[in-house]
């Protein structure tokens, strides 16, 4: 039944992307905020399908630590889920991409559009300096600017790998950092096409205030992150 139920979810969310991005495509030639809402009104529909068609629900926790205006966070990433479930509850929520993304019709078109900061990973330290920039301009803008430490998905269990693109970022806007947990990779599997039931949970802690040096910095958001982190995988596995 769990096969049947994620290959039913998996068209639905294929059918949701053409459906919002394709039916919707005019928008791109609005201001980026009617873009925005197309992608935030998309995540809803895709966390409404995954809970009635996978049985797998998103509950979102510490909300009185979510960031409102301009804000630095940081968030563990184990599941393609990750990407789509914060355009849910942020108000102008702008993530660190791959660049090579960018061309994708619509995907790209709309990332584009919405001012997604796209790096060019293989430029190294060019790349760096690219996404600080970009960041710094999106972060006058008060945007919630959302990047993932380890760069790429993460399987469940996988010891932490966190690059240093975050402690680039945090030095140079100068502000807090909202670490984020999760444990969505228990259900949404960073392979494969099975959604296993059961609730996926995103927890905003406490923010990290800024101003702090490079090497304490790293350490408290490795150990925030992935503290909360584990004991909800724990918690799954109990």
């Amino acid at each position: 039944m769990t096969t049947l139920r994620s290959l039913v979810f998996v068209v639905w969310l294929y059918l949701s992307m053409a459906l919002f991005a394709v039916g919707l495509s005019p928008m791109l030639l609005l201001p980026y905020r009617p873009a925005m809402w197309v992608i935030r009104g998309w995540a809803k529909f895709v966390l409404f399908g995954l809970r009635w068609i996978a049985g797998v629900k998103v509950e979102f926790r510490g909300l009185e630590h979510r960031p409102v205006g301009a804000a630095l966070m940081a968030a563990k990433h184990q599941s393609m889920l990750d990407v789509i479930a914060p355009f849910a509850v942020l108000p102008d929520n702008c993530f660190i991409m791959k660049k090579e993304l960018m061309p994708l019709p619509f995907f790209g078109w709309f990332a584009w559009k919405t001012k997604m900061i796209a790096v060019d990973r293989s430029a190294h330290s060019k790349a760096l300096k690219d996404m600080v920039k970009q960041a710094r301009a999106r972060h006058a803008e008060g945007r919630q600017i959302l990047i993932f430490p380890e760069g790429t998905r993460a399987e469940v269990g996988a010891a932490p790998d966190y690059k240093p693109g975050i402690a680039a970022l945090y030095r140079d806007l100068e502000a807090p950092c909202t670490p984020i947990a999760t444990n969505s990779g228990v259900h949404w599997p960073a392979h494969g096409f099975r959604r296993h039931p059961g609730t996926v949970v995103y927890e905003f802690l406490p923010a990290i205030p800024a101003g702090l040096k490079r090497v304490e910095f790293m350490a408290r958001l490795e150990e925030s992150i992935e503290t909360a982190s584990n004991a909800m995988l724990a918690g799954a596995q109990a």
